[in-house]
């Protein structure tokens, strides 16, 4: 057997000797004498006897050892004009000074503190410094509307609310201080106290409850970390539920702490004084765990970029950070990637930038096409990884974990589980079902260290979303299939299955093939109803830059490019060209949102899209076409 098969079967054949192993890497106040506590079970616990400080891990254990004068944190914003670092010596001060200001606020152990801020070095502060106290934070992306952050509000109930005056979305300065105040008037829990961190672009007016951030830090008196139980929570992060409510993915602090420091060698190959660069937010969960708490865990350095893959202001901006840093391992969206292509087909602006420190690009967040691996693979030249996880799971579970032992890639696969992860494909009976064939894909619980324990104060939703459906089985709400050679290939999630006349069909199949096509910068396929064979699918193509072909020829070549690749049976005889897909900010398309507007539904905008316009274009295409039973 090889490194990765060993260390895989001994996570799952004995996942507490594993971990408790892997928990050796941190600083414990309490070692806890035992991994996994299974009274509760399915609501299993990590460490369940040890006590830590996640914030004296990530930051003053390396102060202590004597690397204080290394760089921890690089903010790097082309939108504003600023760039600045941090020691760990100098993040340490910081992050206590402001840990001071929300213990003299009333902020203690328990508590919850409501961040919504923009890709600013105070935003990572606020969470180490929550993180320093025993609060919980919240992180909701900057920006939201009113109405979704009142609603975040009231679920967490927080106790102090930490913002900024404004945002920067690419060339729009968004004013954050009017969307919270609204936010706070539709809210029916009220908070004590908010915070203003005053940027320059647009200064907020501050009301009788608000506080300047530089004014607060400037009287505050550090404050030390508290050593907080293993499975308390460290923060709650919202993702969107079928209500329409959403839901709050509990992470804990010990399992948390424990899986992302083992990720950060075992996946990213990163340690000591290495950069990684993470192109996300904090308000999502790559951003999280391998923006702030990932890379500051194992003493690396950390890039927080507040700028877009292009148009900050060209093409060229992830290949200026990764040269500027000398960064190892780059991490971001396939989107990102979609992007950059489309703007600079032939990755031109890379010869700009000395890219021979950069060993590693990884690619996550939605489903990573073989043309995107195979273009970004010939430009770069190095392993590009592509890796699936979720917000419930905080980290990754399919991967190729170059720090262990790098496998051949397979175009369209994120590879094999990694250790912790038992990962299986299982019919709507819940049987297995044989390599190739595609089903739901499920993991076997206990799930590893570092995954959501709960929902917060839902334990009935969190069992009934995730655990009720295959007993003893986690449902990722993916479909899929795992070959011969124990490759997991993702092809969506499960309501992205679509039958067409009997067959079911995967849109992501024909999304691969028309991805293929070489004027195609980004795709989409959606299932839309048919009154003759239940569903019939929809292309949707974004083509690159510069393309001069007639838009009618184009789309006739995808319908014969999907029947050639696919067959017949694929039924794709609609392929539209459009100016842009409907997007969440984190990059993810909003198929969903497509679908239903091409079925004649009232499908409500998610509070997550990125630009609102977008759909809107969409709409008279989608209806124009529809096909209603």
């Amino acid at each position: 057997m090889g490194i990765y098969e060993r260390a895989w079967r001994a996570s799952t054949e004995a996942p507490e000797s594993f971990w408790l192993k892997a928990a050796e890497s941190i600083d414990w106040d309490v070692p806890p004498s035992r991994a996994l506590d299974p009274s509760d079970a399915p609501l299993y616990r990590w460490f369940p006897d040890g006590r830590l400080n996640v914030c004296f891990n990530a930051v003053d254990r390396h102060v202590e050892a004597g690397r204080g004068e290394q760089v921890a944190l690089i903010y790097d914003s082309p939108v504003s004009g600023v760039r600045s670092t941090y020691t760990y010596a100098q993040l340490k001060d910081e992050v206590a000074a402001f840990a001071g200001v929300l213990a003299r606020l009333g902020v203690g152990q328990g508590d919850r503190v409501l961040i919504y801020m923009p890709m600013v070095p105070e935003a990572a502060i606020a969470m180490l410094a929550c993180a320093r106290i025993g609060a919980v934070h919240s992180v909701v992306f900057g920006g939201f509307a009113p109405h979704e952050l009142a609603v975040r509000i009231d679920d967490a109930n927080p106790k102090v609310i930490v913002s900024a005056s404004c945002g920067i979305e690419g060339n729009r300065v968004i004013p954050y201080k009017p969307l919270l105040d609204r936010a706070i008037e539709l809210a029916l829990h009220k908070h004590d106290k908010t915070v203003i961190l005053q940027r320059p672009q647009a200064r907020a007016e501050l009301g009788p409850d608000d506080l300047d951030w530089s004014d607060a830090i400037a009287g505050a008196s550090p404050t030390d970390c508290v050593p907080i139980p293993a499975t308390d929570p460290l923060y709650i992060l919202y993702t969107s539920g079928t209500t329409g409510k959403p839901k709050g993915v509990v992470r804990d602090c010990g399992g948390y702490a424990v899986a992302l420091h083992w990720s950060m060698g075992a996946v990213y190959d990163v340690g000591p004084g290495e950069t990684m660069f993470t192109a996300s937010d904090v308000g999502w969960v790559v951003g999280h765990s391998y923006i702030v708490y990932a890379p500051l865990l194992v003493g690396a350095t950390t890039v927080l970029y507040e700028g877009k893959p292009v148009g900050t202001p060209d093409a060229g901006q992830f290949w200026r950070v990764a040269a500027d840093y000398r960064v190892k391992t780059m991490f971001t969206a396939p989107t990102a990637f979609r992007a950059i292509r489309k703007v600079d087909p032939k990755g031109a602006l890379t010869a700009d930038h000395d890219l021979s420190h950069l060993r590693y690009l990884f690619l996550a967040g939605e489903r990573l096409d073989p043309d995107t691996y195979h273009w970004a693979n010939a430009l770069l030249g190095i392993p590009v990884i592509d890796h699936w996880w979720q917000t419930e799971t905080g980290w990754p579970i399919v991967a190729n974990p170059v720090g262990l032992e790098i496998a051949p890639v397979k175009p369209g696969s994120p590879t094999r589980p990694l250790p912790g992860w038992d990962v299986r494909v299982f019919n709507a009976a819940g049987e297995a079902v044989p390599a190739g064939v595609e089903g739901a894909i499920v993991v076997k619980l206990p799930l590893p260290p570092g995954s959501l324990p709960t929902l917060w104060n839902d334990d009935d939703r969190f069992v009934a979303s995730y655990l009720s459906i295959f007993d003893g089985y986690y449902l990722t709400g993916d479909s899929g299939y795992i070959d011969h050679d124990g490759y997991v290939f993702v092809m969506g999630r499960t309501d992205d299955v679509i039958n067409v006349a009997g067959h079911r069909l995967s849109t992501g199949s024909m999304e691969e093939a028309l991805a293929t096509h070489p004027d195609v910068a980004e795709c989409a396929v959606i299932g839309v109803a048919d009154a003759l064979k239940g569903q019939v699918p929809r292309g949707f193509v974004v083509l690159k830059a510069g393309t001069r072909r007639e838009q009618g020829e184009v789309e006739a070549e995808l319908v014969h490019l999907v029947r050639e690749r696919i067959g017949a049976v694929a039924a794709l005889k609609d392929v539209a060209v459009v100016a842009a897909l409907p997007k969440t900010r984190s990059g993810k398309i909003l198929r969903k949102t497509m679908r239903g507007i091409a079925d004649g539904l009232d499908e409500p905008i998610p509070s997550t899209i990125e630009d609102p316009s977008v759909i809107e274009a969409l709409r008279p295409i989608l209806g124009r076409r529809r096909q209603t039973p």
